[in-house]
Order: C-alpha cells, then structure tokens, then sequence
C-alpha cells in the first residue's frame, strides 16, 4: 500500500512540476492567421523605384530602322545606327567626353526623326537624310574617319560605337514628339532662341546659358577681311537692292546686339538684314561680330561658331566635364523637353 502511494506521489510530481523546472509551462501552438475579409487583401510593400532600363538589356531599335541616305548623290540603303555612327564620326570631336557624345548622337537621331515625321526634303524626296550639312547632317564612312584618326582610329571607333548603342532608340521629346534638334559649335554666353535667328520661334529652342569660352574652344575668335569691291560684290549678289554708294563705313547701320554681342539685325545699304543672314553672306563663323574698317578694307571680328540655336557642342562637353549626363545636358538645351524612347521602341 504504501509503495502504491509513492508511485502515485512521483508520477503527479513529473507530470505537473517537473516542466516548471525544465524552462516552464509547456507552450501551445501560435494561432492560425485569420484570412483577410473577402475583396481585400495583404498590401505589399512598395517597390523600390527601378532605374530606366539599359540599352542593352532592351530589343535593338536602331537597327531595325530603315532609312535610305543620300551619299554623295548616291542613295544608299542601311539601318539607323549605321547611319548614326556615320554622323557622330563627321559632326563632333571625337576627343570629346563620352557623355558629349552620346548627346550628339540623340540630337542628331532626333533630328532625323522630325525631319522624317515633317514629310522629309524636298531636296531629295526619295531620301530619308543627305550628307549636305545645308540641307541635313554631315557624314563620314569608318574607313574615311580610320584615315584621318590613325593609329587612334580603332579607341576613337570603339567611342563612338559605345555612344551610338548606349543611347539605342532614344530621342529629345516634346510633348510626345521628336525635337527639332538642331546642334551648333560654340555660342558665346548664351545660345540663341530660334526666333531671334529664323524668325519663327519654337518653345524647346530658347536662349539657355551655356559655359564654353576661349579657353575651352579652339579659334574661338576669328576675323574675315573684304576689300570693299568683294564686300559690295558679296552684298549686291544677296540684296541687290542696297544701295551700297561712298565708303564701306557708311553701308552698314542701326546695328541691334544683345548683350553677348550677337548681332540680331542690321541696315545694310537702307535694307533690313537679320545678323544670321549677314553671316551666311559673308560666311562668317557666328553672328557675334563687330565691324572694323582701315582704308579698303573691311574686317569682321567673330566670337564663336555656328548658327546659335538649340545644343552646343563645346558646351555640351564642358557640361560633361562637369558631371552632366547625356539625358541632363539635352534637356539643359532644349527647355521644357525630355530624353525617352522613340514611340513603340519600350
């Protein structure tokens, strides 16, 4: 009997006091999660924004592009990044920063695209673009460029390619559409809106700061000296109703500059000229000059290079140096616009 009793005292002292000893009460099994009430559900956490998508982690764009060229009075079939590594070799330095280029190459994508969705040229209506830098771009075959680059022409290629294939597909929009996108060397100050030079104004091409100088643009100055029988041959063949009578000093007149020195209008011989038009007359470098005269001659001294409007190269490479991206420096040119996809290439 009494051995009952110890066997009964032992058998309650493990069921009820050793797991005390062991670390506690024996714990029950968490609850099952109820489900969410019908219709909702368990919000997940926001993503983390995602960067846009790489070139070269998309379709190829470019090369499904099919443009006919016009080379050399030729036409010549090849896709859109043949045509622009032939544009990029021809347009812009090589030697500038990789980040200049690539804007060089969306410039000049875009700037076929809107001459494309415009109807094209009537210069060549059987042509998508021309190698007359009038009338479109200036291009340069690989084996031309290999020729003038030398022992370089291989790194200065790759660059290239490199610029041309990181930007696949992409192009300056405004409002949903391909830019306008002219390009110029070297503005002084400021570039110029495209009313002031083509008296039609455009909202993406308006006067921006832009750093270039001296000291970062090669013959940034210049000078373009006449004799006063050229200079009146020149002017009469353009406006051949001057009257361009007595001493050279008296021919041109009521000259408006801004303050960069640009020349915006001038009377030349009693006729109303935009100062871009006399630069195209003359050929002069800018329309940023100032006009010298010493016995029979007349000389034109010029600040920088190119009509003025829209991106400037020089510019654009010192914006690079500086740390500007491709995508940073274009829109700094063309105010209100954007870098993105040509439509139907995301």
């Amino acid at each position: 009997m009494g051995k009952q009793i110890l066997m009964s005292l032992l058998l309650i002292f493990l069921v009820f006091f050793l797991p005390w000893l062991w670390g506690g009460p024996a714990k029950e099994p968490p609850p099952e999660l109820e489900p969410p009430p019908a219709g909702e559900t368990v919000p997940e956490p926001p993503a983390a924004p995602e960067d846009p998508e790489p070139a070269e982690d998309r379709p190829a764009i470019d090369a499904a592009i099919p443009l006919n060229v016009m080379l050399g009075g030729k036409l010549q079939p090849m896709d859109m990044q043949t045509y622009l590594l032939g544009v990029v070799r021809a347009e812009i330095p090589v030697s500038f920063h990789e980040e200049a280029l690539k804007a060089q190459t969306v410039a000049a994508r875009t700037y076929i695209l809107h001459k494309i969705a415009g109807g094209g040229s009537a210069n060549h209506p059987q042509a998508d673009a021309c190698d007359d830098i009038t009338c479109c771009q200036a291009y340069k075959s690989e084996e031309t460029a290999a020729a003038e680059w030398g022992a370089d022409a291989a790194a200065y290629e790759a660059k290239i390619r490199r610029a041309v294939e990181e930007t696949d597909g992409e192009c300056i929009l405004y409002e949903g559409a391909p830019v306008l996108a002219v390009f110029h060397s070297s503005s002084v100050g400021t570039t110029q809106d495209a009313q002031s030079v083509w008296s039609a104004g455009l909202p993406y091409l308006q006067s921006v700061e832009t750093p270039e100088g001296e000291d970062s643009v090669p013959n940034y100055r210049s000078t373009a000296t006449f004799t006063a029988s050229t200079l009146r041959e020149k002017l009469l063949d353009a406006l051949p109703e001057a009257e361009l009578n007595g001493t050279p000093s008296n021919w041109f007149t009521n000259i408006q500059q801004k303050s960069s020195g640009t020349v915006t209008s001038l009377s030349v011989g009693g006729v109303e000229v935009a100062g871009n038009r006399l630069r195209t007359i003359l050929g002069l470098r800018s329309a940023c000059f100032t006009i010298s005269f010493d016995g029979d001659e007349v000389t034109f001294s010029v600040s920088g290079y190119g009509h003025g409007v829209g991106m400037s190269q020089y510019g654009a490479n010192v914006l690079a140096k500086d740390g500007m991206r491709y995508q940073e420096i274009l829109e700094w040119y063309y105010t209100g616009a954007e870098v993105g996809l040509i439509e139907g290439g995301e």
